[in-house]
């Protein structure tokens, strides 16, 4: 018979083996019954945080359940049974990089100067896996990160009595507040998952228990050491992150601002008042990470050894394709519809799709200053595609502002 509660063994049989499924951290939470205070207070701020209309129109945040509550506003309010989350983070590709930038002391940033004309792509969107003609294939953390959680799930199953679920950004929950309560790490104000070893560049997957914790088990919540500091909230371009200097000031993103939200999630034409401000951000945008004093200390961490490849379980799928790294813009324009699927198929990017990341693209060269781009621009304001006109034609009009 297996154990029908987390104990401390449990528990370290876990740990020993999300480790080695490739994972860099591994925490276990139970799971907060709706009418604890603590489960109310955060259902209630997710709720007011959807009616500020801060969601945009990320549409799967703002489903509710027969009787009107928000299915993320609480884990058993999609899923009754559950008692209790195992939470795993892994690295991304650009933090566990050492290829990417075999001669330089440390990984790129967003923030770093950067050769004229490139774009930016997030660090979670370069991974892929090296074939045996020694080109690197793309690959979806969330593809690599659930096969890994499954694994652990299957052994999990052997050992102990429950149901139990697996998700990587897909299930009914808030997965930040999870790694909090796990002890993953805390939330800061840039509204992700710092730990104070590896930083903010890490990708969490969950898996949900019917398991309750024994009478005795401790949660190892990590201590919160954003303190005063606010380098992440100065430096948003857009003014996305609502903290403040206060320690105890709600970690709050207006998502429908983040320059992640508008290159990913935003559909059709992205507000005017927003274009000048995402720089060259094409896919993704890490700048709130790329300042934190936390991620320039894990930077240094990771890429002491740089160079050299690492022999880390599960990292042959995760490893950094050099040319998703400041990508020429002009490359990544001249993509037709074969070539864009050829490049990022099974990646990231595929979600996404070729029509907003040439908005996107046009919108980088519009606030790059170079009049190279020109003809280029002009070709797409003749597009049939009538949000790539528009944005070409507003990239364009900048462009001549520069001469």
């Amino acid at each position: 018979m297996g154990s029908n509660e987390w104990s401390a063994k449990l528990r370290g049989w876990v740990e020993q083996a999300a480790r080695a499924a490739g994972f860099d951290l591994v925490g276990v939470a139970a799971v907060r019954d709706p009418g604890e205070p603590a489960a109310v207070e955060e259902a209630e701020r997710f709720e007011a945080w959807i009616d500020a209309g801060y969601a945009g129109e990320m549409e799967y945040l703002k489903r509710r359940d027969e009787a009107g509550r928000l299915l993320r506003s609480g884990l058993q309010v999609a899923m009754p049974w559950t008692r209790s989350v195992v939470v795993c983070a892994m690295r991304t590709a650009g933090a566990r990089s050492s290829e990417t930038v075999a001669t330089q002391a440390a990984a790129p940033r967003s923030v770093d100067p950067a050769p004229p004309g490139t774009g930016w792509i997030a660090s979670y969107a370069w991974s892929g896996r090296r074939q045996d003609d020694g080109s690197i294939a793309a690959t979806d953390y969330h593809e690599e990160m659930i096969a890994r959680l499954r694994a652990i799930e299957a052994g999990l199953l052997t050992q102990a009595q429950c149901t139990t679920r697996c998700y990587v950004d897909t299930g009914p929950m808030l997965e930040r507040s999870l790694a909090a309560q796990a002890g993953v790490g805390w939330i800061g104000k840039n509204t992700c998952v710092i730990n104070q070893q590896l930083g903010s560049g890490l990708l969490l997957g969950v898996i949900v228990t019917s398991l309750p914790m024994a009478e005795g088990v401790a949660e190892l919540a990590a201590a919160d050491r954003c303190g005063s500091c606010t380098r992440c909230i100065d430096a948003c371009p857009t003014g996305a992150l609502l903290g403040s200097k206060s320690a105890d000031a709600p970690r709050t993103m207006d998502a429908s601002r983040c320059i992640a939200y508008l290159t990913i999630e935003k559909k059709g034409a992205i507000d005017e008042n927003l274009r000048a401000q995402m720089g060259r951000q094409v896919f993704g945008c890490e700048i709130c990470q790329d300042v934190c004093p936390w991620n320039r200390r894990a930077s240094i961490d990771v890429n002491q050894n740089m160079g050299a490849p690492s022999t880390r379980k599960g990292w042959d799928s995760m490893q950094p394709r050099v040319e998703l790294v400041n990508p020429a813009l002009d490359w990544l324009a001249a993509m037709d519809a074969r070539e864009f699927k050829r490049r990022f198929k099974g990646s990231p990017l595929e979600r996404t799709g070729r029509k907003r990341l040439l908005r996107n693209v046009a919108i980088a060269m519009g606030n790059s200053g170079e009049a190279r781009f020109l003809p280029q621009l002009d070709e797409w304001v003749r597009s049939d595609d009538a949000v790539l006109a528009e944005a070409a034609a507003w990239a364009r009009t900048r462009l001549l502002a520069y001469k």
